[in-house]
């Protein structure tokens, strides 16, 4: 694992780095198997409430851009999901090429990979270390005189879908939200007594 390329020579800090991350955001988890066990599990309840929240918004005809931010955080969740159920069921063992197929998967099924399922590991290979070899410095607190790397998090592309979707939620709040906006100020005016 941690095997890394680097595609375009113009553009050192464009990686792909092999990581399976057994967690959450940042590598973050929940001890033992029953750890995992509960980390997908919550990962299937938020999948199956994304798809009610999404139908939900739809029917009530809030902002496409809304919609379409929404949309993006449950794909991302979909594959993180996808990734977390079957992943370690597929693969023999872990490295970064698909060389490594269950041997018989094609006649067995999920049967002969490293994990069970709901044990499988999200795969996350974006590294993209813009600022590197750098040194904070001395007089900063509680960092100073530490070395310095933006951006550090290695992800994948529904950890960006994620990210995009919540970032322009938060941007576009005030575009999104206007119309809700409006509709409780026409409430409380017709509430006045006059």
């Amino acid at each position: 694992m941690g095997e890394e390329y680097i595609p375009f020579a113009s553009l050192p800090w464009f990686r792909f780095h092999f990581i399976e991350n057994e967690g959450m955001a940042y590598g973050w988890k929940l001890a033992g198997s029953w750890g995992k066990i509960a980390l997908t599990t919550f990962r299937l309840v938020a999948v199956a409430f994304g798809t009610y929240y999404i139908l939900s918004i739809i029917k009530k005809k809030y902002h496409n851009g809304y919609v379409f931010c929404v949309t993006l955080i449950y794909a991302g969740a979909i594959g993180n999901l996808i990734d977390s159920l079957f992943y370690g069921m597929v693969f023999e063992f872990s490295d970064a090429y698909a060389q490594n197929l269950a041997k018989g998967f094609w006649q067995q099924g999920f049967m002969g990979g490293y994990e069970a399922i709901l044990h499988g590991r999200v795969v996350d290979m974006f590294y993209f270390p813009i600022i590197q070899d750098m040194t904070l410095p001395a007089w900063m607190p509680i960092w100073g005189g530490e070395p310095f790397e933006f951006f550090r998090p290695v992800f994948n592309l529904a950890d960006a879908s994620i990210s995009a979707g919540l970032i322009s939620i938060l941007v576009f709040q005030s575009r999104f939200f206007r119309n809700a906006s409006d509709s409780s100020a026409e409430i409380s005016k017709d509430n006045q007594i006059d």
